[in-house]
């Protein structure tokens, strides 16, 4: 099923190890990957320590966008650091939470007697929430509102979860029409034409050096290909009147 809805995707990556330098983040570019594969893009991308104010700040920056979705890694666990749940339902189900009885099974299934005390504390959840399926040990990431997606900090869990997520809610978008060129000025000498350009479409233009001269890259993006062109022409009609040489290539996002 392909989808032109305005989706805004965002991840919040929680872990102290990864600001102070004892692990790598694997989550954003797995993510990003697969965003870009079905078409879709980030939004943005929070990095933050396993502290429940800043997160609760971020969940409610997200909730705030009505066209927000969310994938956060970490923080899901039995442990006292594990802050996610409880945040999850402070800013999104009125902090009411249960516990999850397939969750509850799956881990009592995986664990046994070991699931008590402390492991089967994983399956209190925000209420309502939907499961991911987790492929390494049974114990289940969460969802709410088809939205706000929650994932272990373990990359080898996280991944598929990310993938099942997508493939049943936001499996592809479409593709946006892209038009670039490298204009023989620099940006600077654009700013006037950039003004014009309708703010719906995606604009950028980069500073490039070459030779030690400058040069402009222009790229306007849209999923209306007659409105892309129509805007590109402003950069192309002020090129070609002021003599200025460019280099014209489009491209599908």
């Amino acid at each position: 099923m392909t989808s032109n809805k305005k989706v805004n995707f965002y991840s919040v990556i929680i872990g102290t190890e990864l600001l102070n330098g004892r692990r790598k983040d694997a989550h954003f570019p797995f993510l990003n990957q697969e965003l870009l594969k079905r078409g879709w893009e980030h939004k943005a991308s929070f990095v933050i320590e396993d502290d429940p104010t800043l997160m609760n700040n971020v969940f409610n920056l997200i909730k705030a966008d009505e066209n927000s979705v969310m994938f956060c890694f970490g923080g899901i666990g039995s442990t006292p650091d594990d802050y996610t749940r409880v945040a999850a339902a402070k800013a999104f189900t009125n902090y009411k939470m249960e516990f999850h009885e397939e969750a509850k099974q799956l881990i009592e299934n995986q664990f046994k007697e070991e699931a008590y005390p402390h492991r089967i504390h994983m399956s209190y959840l925000p209420i309502n929430a939907k499961l991911l399926k987790n492929v390494v040990n049974n114990v289940p990431g969460f969802y709410l509102k088809k939205r706000f997606f929650f994932t272990p900090g373990f990359p080898s869990m996280s991944q598929a979860m990310v993938v099942e997520a997508l493939e049943k809610y936001y499996p592809t978008s479409i593709p946006k029409y892209r038009v670039v060129l490298t204009a023989s000025c620099s940006e600077n000498d654009l700013i006037d034409v950039m003004l014009k350009v309708s703010k719906d479409l995606d604009l950028s233009v980069l500073p490039k050096f070459k030779d030690e001269k400058r040069k402009a890259v222009i790229s306007l993006a849209g999923f209306d290909k007659n409105h892309v062109d129509e805007n590109f022409e402003l950069f192309t009609n002020f090129l070609e009147n002021n003599k200025i040489e460019y280099i014209l290539k489009d491209i599908s996002l």
